[in-house]
């Protein structure tokens, strides 16, 4: 299914055919990928527990996000609240408006299961735009605490600066 087609954009469901594409363009901008994670999303998509969404600019896969309308992990598992997963945009593709419209579409679809989403963002400088973009879009701390490894991290209990770091935001339908 495409969600939206304008200006060299195109945001569609993931296919199985992203996966090898997506792993190795994370890969060449020196990430730690494996196919594992989207087979594992494309998966939940045909299970009906996700929607996985690709992004495309002029015919080249630039992004995805991924929106889980009744999340079971995280600062709000089992709530009935949608979360926001895995937001990519290539590193080549940025700074478009690609980003923008896929969190634009995710959200919409969010907002259409539950009053409230919520998403993870780590907490190392890698993940600064991020943080910025998700402020600026009214998310807000949860007030859990930094979460290590899906679990809060306790006071003082040791934890590392990795992917796994994370705060938890969440944003109400106004």
């Amino acid at each position: 299914m495409v969600y939206y087609d304008k200006n060299g954009i195109v945001i569609r469901d993931l296919q199985q055919s992203d996966a090898q594409i997506i792993t190795d363009e994370e890969i060449a901008q020196g990430w730690q990928a494996t196919i594992d994670k989207y087979e594992m999303r494309l998966r939940h998509q045909a299970d009906g527990k996700s929607i996985a969404l690709v992004a495309e600019w002029n015919g080249n896969i630039a992004g995805y996000i991924n929106v889980y309308p009744d999340s079971k992990w995280g600062a709000y598992a089992n709530r009935g609240y949608a979360e926001i997963v895995d937001f990519v945009v290539l590193e080549k593709y940025r700074r478009r408006g690609i980003g923008s419209k896929l969190m634009d579409l995710a959200e919409q679809i969010a907002f259409s299961y539950s009053d409230v989403i919520y998403l993870g963002v780590g907490l190392h400088s890698g993940y600064g735009s991020a943080q910025r973009m998700y402020v600026k879009r009214g998310y807000i701390p949860d007030g859990s605490g930094v979460w290590y490894k899906d679990q809060i991290c306790e006071p003082y209990r040791d934890c590392c600066n990795d992917d796994d770091l994370v705060l938890y935001l969440s944003k109400h339908i106004k």
